[in-house]
């Protein structure tokens, strides 16, 4: 793998058309979506899909998510059924993934999808994002913009700090929206199966087909990025479900009733108990508490309700002891 001077540029037209040139030219972008920042390359190549695996040291060749500039372009490369456009109508643009069977003459590289006759797909809810969709002219498989396992980027400065040279160029799109990865559902079976919460709460998708499958339903290879044991990990330790910080430890803490004053650094994913607002902060706050020099995070609960499911599918894969 060939590396490059790291060059962050600011939110411009320009930018985008020069992140564009080089996604053609086989080369990596990271960009901003409204969920977190992706590690974006050419699909449909397969030099370009396997720099994306080495750039994240990505032990396994596991699904990529696939990201398209409207649910027309997803439509040319996988079978949609009623579902599929239930969803595509009711979530996209948004953060919503769809695993789908994979169309006749598809052009999407198979490493892209582990060799499966299977395909990750979304379309992104956010102007860089789409408009580098536009300018590219190819659809982009973009994983996390950060070392496989560690924690997701949702700034600029976290692609930076994770990757370094590994990647030619981050459009910088300021904070992510959202905060926490797309949603993932299966529709290859009789019964959508749940493969990743994420942003768009799993309620909601089951109002539009009926209800979700857990996980453990599916068997064989893994059909989407996001379900390894161990994952979105920082470097510190996560004590979870805590009522406050032990000596030497962070806290990463929750709701109005949590202490305000401890040795350690204290941040709140939403001092109001909103989960959507903790949504959008988990990753930056996992970041900043991981460059204190404590000796572990605690982390108080948060509700299993709306988006709080992701938060703590998140949180226990983060916690979780390497394989």
């Amino acid at each position: 793998m060939t590396n490059h001077p790291l060059q962050i540029r600011p939110a411009t037209d320009q930018a985008v058309a020069e992140a564009a040139a080089l996604i053609g030219a086989g080369s990596l972008v990271a960009f901003p979506t409204e969920t977190v920042y992706g590690l974006g390359a050419d699909a449909t190549s397969d030099n370009a899909v396997a720099a994306v695996f080495a750039a994240k040291d990505r032990p396994d060749f596991n699904p990529l998510i696939v990201h398209f500039a409207d649910a027309q372009a997803v439509s040319r490369t996988v079978a949609f059924d009623q579902r599929a456009d239930a969803l595509a109508r009711a979530f996209w643009p948004g953060a919503l993934t769809l695993v789908l069977p994979r169309g006749p003459d598809n052009p999407i590289s198979l490493l892209a999808s582990s060799g499966l006759d299977t395909l990750a797909v979304r379309v992104p809810d956010h102007p860089m994002g789409q408009a580098l969709l536009e300018a590219a002219g190819c659809p982009i498989a973009a994983p996390s913009a950060n070392r496989s396992g560690a924690v997701s980027p949702t700034m600029a400065d976290h692609v930076a700090a994770s990757l370094g040279d590994r990647v030619t160029l981050i459009l910088d799109g300021g904070p992510c929206r959202v905060g926490i990865e797309s949603t993932v559902i299966d529709l290859t079976a009789a019964t959508p199966v749940l493969l990743r919460p994420g942003g768009i709460a799993a309620d909601a998708i089951a109002a539009k087909v009926g209800p979700l499958a857990a996980p453990e339903t599916v068997t064989g290879p893994a059909r989407s990025p996001g379900m390894i044991g161990r994952h979105y990990a920082p470097g510190t330790p996560l004590r979870l479900d805590a009522r406050g910080p032990r000596p030497g430890e962070a806290l990463l803490a929750f709701g109005p009733d949590a202490p305000t004053q401890a040795p350690g650094r204290i941040l709140n994913l939403s001092p109001a108990g909103d989960v959507v607002e903790a949504a959008a902060n988990l990753f930056a706050m996992m970041h900043a508490l991981d460059a204190t020099g404590a000796t572990a995070i605690a982390v108080m609960a948060v509700p299993e309700t709306g988006l709080g499911c992701a938060i703590n599918d998140r949180l226990r894969r983060a916690a979780a002891a390497p394989d």
